[in-house]
This record gives C-alpha cells, sequence and structure tokens, in this order.
C-alpha cells in the first residue's frame, strides 16, 4: 500500500548561481505531473524530447525547452515562472537538477533520473560552460537574488576544471555525489524510475517504450516510427533551438552548441589511467559498490 510508504521529506534549501530550490514549496503539484531529474548533462533534454514526443504524437513543432522548463533554476524568478506553469493544460513535465531531499517530493507525481558516468559529465560539462556568452553570465551573476559566489568562466584545460571538479565536488556548478547517491536511495519507490545515458545510446526505443509504460503514455503506434525519429541525435542536433532554453541564445555557436556529441568516453584521451582509476574509486567511496557500478556501466550487480 502507498499509504504505508516512507516518502522524501524536504530538509534543506538549494541556493547558487543557478539554484532557487524555494520555487518547489510553493509549486501546485497535479496528480499526473512527470519529474525528470538528473545532475545535468545527462541526458536531461534528450529525455524531455522523448517524452513530449511520445505524449504528441510526433510533433516536429514542439517547443520542448518552453513546455518543459528547468522549475528550480531562478532564472527566470518563481514570481515569473510559476504563473506559466500552473497555466500549462498539457501533461506537464518538467525537470529538476536538485538532490532528493531539497526537492519537494509528490507521491502522486512520476519521476524520471537518468544516470551518467561523472567522466562523461564533466566533459560535456565543460564543452557547456565554455561556449557559454556574456548574455549566460549576465543572466546568471546579475540577476537579482544571487547567493553565493558568480560563476567564472572555465579554465582554457579541461584537466584542470576536471580537477578542480573532483576536489570540489561539481565545482564549479553543484554538488555531484550526493546529487546521484540521494536518488538512488529512492529507486525502489512506486513512482520513481532509474535510466541510464549508456542505455539510452544503446536501445533509445527500447528505453522509450519502458518509459511509456512507467509514466502511462499511450503511443500512437502509427506514428511510432516518426516519434522515434524526431528524439534522434541527429534530428535534435538540427532543430536544436526547440529543445535548447531560449533558443540557444546563451551560447554564440547557438543552440547546436548545446545538443553537443551525445557520446560517451571522451575523457580517455585525455585522463591519464591514475587520474581514472581514482574517480572510480571515489565513486565507490561515495556512493558503494552498486550505484558506483551503476553509475559507470548502467547495469545492476
Amino acid at each position: 500500500m502507498t499509504q504505508d510508504v516512507a516518502w522524501p521529506a524536504k530538509t534543506r534549501e538549494l541556493h547558487s548561481h543557478h539554484f532557487d530550490s524555494t520555487i518547489w514549496n510553493e509549486f501546485k503539484f497535479r496528480d499526473d505531473d512527470i519529474i525528470i531529474s538528473t545532475y545535468g548533462k545527462a541526458g536531461t533534454s534528450w529525455t524531455q524530447q522523448m517524452i513530449a514526443q511520445m505524449m504528441f504524437g510526433g510533433d516536429p513543432e514542439l517547443a520542448v525547452a518552453e513546455m518543459s522548463p528547468w522549475l528550480d533554476l531562478r532564472v527566470p524568478p518563481k514570481q515569473v515562472k510559476l504563473p506559466e506553469v500552473e497555466a500549462q493544460t498539457h501533461r506537464r513535465f518538467l525537470k529538476t537538477h536538485l538532490p532528493v531531499d531539497a526537492l519537494v517530493f509528490s507521491p502522486k507525481a512520476k519521476y524520471i533520473y537518468i544516470g551518467r558516468d561523472g567522466r562523461d559529465v564533466v566533459w560535456s560539462l565543460y564543452n557547456h560552460h565554455a561556449n557559454a556568452n556574456d548574455l549566460w553570465y549576465d543572466a546568471l551573476n546579475n540577476t537579482p537574488g544571487r547567493v553565493g559566489p558568480p560563476i567564472d568562466r572555465p579554465p582554457a584545460d579541461i584537466r584542470q576544471y576536471w580537477h578542480e571538479w573532483m576536489d570540489k565536488d561539481g565545482f564549479p556548478f553543484w554538488p555531484f555525489w550526493e546529487n546521484v547517491r540521494s536518488w538512488w536511495a529512492i529507486r525502489d519507490l512506486p513512482n520513481v524510475m532509474m535510466i541510464h545515458f549508456s542505455d539510452l545510446k544503446r536501445d533509445m526505443p527500447g528505453e522509450m517504450r519502458k518509459m511509456a509504460a512507467f509514466l502511462d503514455i499511450e503511443i500512437d503506434e502509427s506514428r511510432w516510427d516518426t516519434i522515434v525519429d524526431y528524439c534522434s541525435f541527429d534530428w535534435m542536433k538540427a532543430n536544436a533551438t526547440k529543445s535548447v532554453p531560449l533558443g540557444g541564445a546563451f551560447w554564440d555557436a547557438g543552440a547546436e552548441v548545446f545538443i553537443n556529441k551525445g557520446v560517451n568516453g571522451r575523457w580517455a584521451d585525455t585522463l591519464s589511467a591514475g587520474e581514472s582509476a581514482a574517480y572510480e574509486a571515489r565513486a565507490r567511496q561515495e556512493l558503494g559498490d552498486a550505484c558506483a557500478f551503476w553509475l559507470q556501466t548502467g547495469q545492476h550487480v
């Protein structure tokens, strides 16, 4: 019985140049809400696209980034964002990058968490950060309400970026290990589904079918091939303005730079064997063997 489940409770707020977790305190859940969560750069936009296309039967004109906002991003402020989300009449599918204990958790909503090896996350994150333009920095650093230090431009050396991210746990964004650990801890709840970037790469149609079943989305089988095509990496990159916030205005190279390469293992040409082994040992220490193995491979022990 779901009433006997020990549901997660919010115990803290997270504020930064990106976060305002207090928006969840005022958010009014609907029973069919979908929450898509990752640490970041783990297939969030890709999963949003899949869910949107399955719900709407394959529509190339869907403005998915507008339909599915990042709720805890502090820009625009919650006074603007909350009324817009409340006014949505379609089934809502929202994204978050918060750990579970900074999130208001609804027993009625459905939650999908996407995992990805931290090394792959950082390589994608660096591309995202290094290509951001002045508008991005101005919005994050100068919009009123920022708590904590501003975000600065990244170093030219991605290895330095990697070591700072490791040594300062997610710097200059947000802590990595607690995010993964918090979602792994609730993986067995009836309204939580854990998926992995590697599985999406290996069998995207199969993973989409699993998501549709979990979310109670009835697929229009006559449109299935089209739906899958609109979720392919090549289609999304060619039509990136529809799935990237503000149509890519925060990147001078355009929305296409946000939908970068979608591949794993690029770190292998940069990190030494010792650096890679240190990451894997840290993952086991922070997450435990089972979670660390899943995060690296997508497989369960």
